[in-house]
């Protein structure tokens, strides 16, 4: 039920609720920083979700199609490539100034949506389910437990 043998996304159904799912949660991981007016919103967040899931799905797809006795593809190599695409991307959005350091958490945030796409594009949807609710945890139970630190806590803590 919260997983799906990672080769089978050749139903329109299965791969509707792998793209569709990994869109939905990157929405809701981008309503944080929409909210919170940074540049990366519901928008970037839904779509980095979209592509890793995409470029996961192909990769599974590629490795069915092309395996044969004497050749094997690796489709981790997919991961591979993702993370470090996303790393770069992540990367060039902290911005430093002085002894400030700005959209850290939106970083990380890009960096777990599309590690949920890849979840969901290879259809292990429990690691899908229970990152993205430790993920919209951290980001909802933190900001409240923000409110309590005093002002100068509070600035250091913020992003």
């Amino acid at each position: 039920m919260f997983t799906a043998d990672p080769l089978e996304v050749h139903s329109l159904g299965e791969l509707m609720l792998r793209l569709g799912l990994a869109s939905l949660i990157g929405l809701l991981l981008g309503l944080d920083r929409e909210l919170n007016g940074h540049e990366a919103g519901i928008r970037t967040h839904a779509l980095v979700a979209l592509s890793s899931a995409m470029i996961m799905v192909s990769s599974l797809i590629l490795f069915d199609q092309l395996r044969a006795d004497d050749f094997a593809p690796d489709p981790l190599r997919a991961i591979q490539g993702l993370s470090q695409a996303i790393g770069f991307i992540a990367a060039g959005m902290i911005f430093v100034q002085g002894r400030t350091v700005r959209n850290m958490t939106t970083a990380a945030n890009i960096w777990i949506t599309a590690s949920i796409g890849i979840a969901c594009g290879a259809g292990q949807y429990l690691v899908v389910l229970v990152g993205a609710g430790f993920a919209l945890a951290l980001l909802t139970l933190l900001r409240i437990f923000r409110r309590f630190l005093p002002t100068e806590q509070r600035d250091k803590a913020g992003d």
